[in-house]
């Protein structure tokens, strides 16, 4: 399964939290120690914050650690607010259009987990998205069904939590309906370019990790897959059925069952 991390407070290196920390991002993506698989290496993606409402994006197929211009674009570029990711397929296939974070407009969005048996609905999925957001679909993953859905909601004024929890429940049931179990095993991050939302749940016992930091010296919270130094403390484990938003210093968080 696929690794994210993501930060949000004062301005920071990328390479900070992507390529730094002794279990960073691009560590993760070849030894994870909490995911099916320890290897990530279909592909990786940035997105990030500066001056502008929409994020930046960085995509590309190769894995993480062999890719330079990603250590050179965190080398170089702070940011407020960024979401990473390291892909490990559950089935589509490696491309740029496939990999994480997704975006539109002012929102960026990751996913760690699977809709279970995707493949074999596809279609069905792909119709729940509604013209006006189809033209958005790039690629063959259910992530980017969930996202579109989710953008679907809050544009109809669903806020954040509600939204993902809908589509969600939308996708979970398509796969209960043609699909086959586990049939939703979920970790994701959802960003409007000022709050940071993390939701993690399951239809079964395993629901991907997530955790959480607030550093005081960087005045900022790191939201991850795996912590990224164990040697910190204060990592909090999001428990499974819960959404955490991340706005300023604070943190809520609230019931997320689908």
């Amino acid at each position: 399964m696929c690794r994210w991390a993501a930060y949000l407070g004062a301005p920071i290196f990328m390479e900070e939290v992507v390529v730094q920390p002794g279990h960073s991002l691009i560590q993760q993506s070849q030894e994870a120690e909490e995911a099916k698989t320890a290897i990530n290496a279909d592909g990786f993606g940035v997105a990030w914050y500066d001056h502008r409402a929409e994020p930046g994006l960085y995509r590309d197929v190769l894995p993480a650690w062999s890719d330079p211009n990603l250590r050179a674009i965190a080398h170089q570029v702070k940011s407020r607010l960024f979401l990473a990711h390291v892909r490990a397929s559950t089935g589509s296939a490696t491309s740029r259009n496939n990999c994480h974070p997704f975006s539109h407009k002012q929102w960026s969005f990751m996913h760690n987990g699977q809709i279970g048996g995707f493949e074999t609905f596809r279609k069905q999925a792909d119709m729940l998205i509604p013209d006006a957001l189809y033209g958005k679909r790039q690629g063959a993953t259910d992530s980017e069904v969930l996202f579109l859905l989710t953008m679907d909601a809050i544009g109809q004024g669903v806020n954040v939590p509600q939204a993902l929890e809908h589509a969600t429940r939308e996708l979970a049931g398509l796969s209960r309906e043609f699909g086959y179990a586990p049939h939703l095993r979920l970790s994701a991050a959802l960003s409007d370019g000022t709050s940071l939302w993390a939701a993690r749940c399951a239809s079964d016992t395993y629901a991907p990790s997530v955790y959480y930091r607030w550093s005081e010296s960087r005045q900022g919270w790191a939201v991850v897959s795996e912590p990224l130094d164990r040697n910190e403390d204060g990592w909090i484990c999001l428990q499974p059925g819960h959404i955490a938003q991340f706005h300023g210093c604070d943190v809520t968080v609230e019931p997320f069952q689908p």
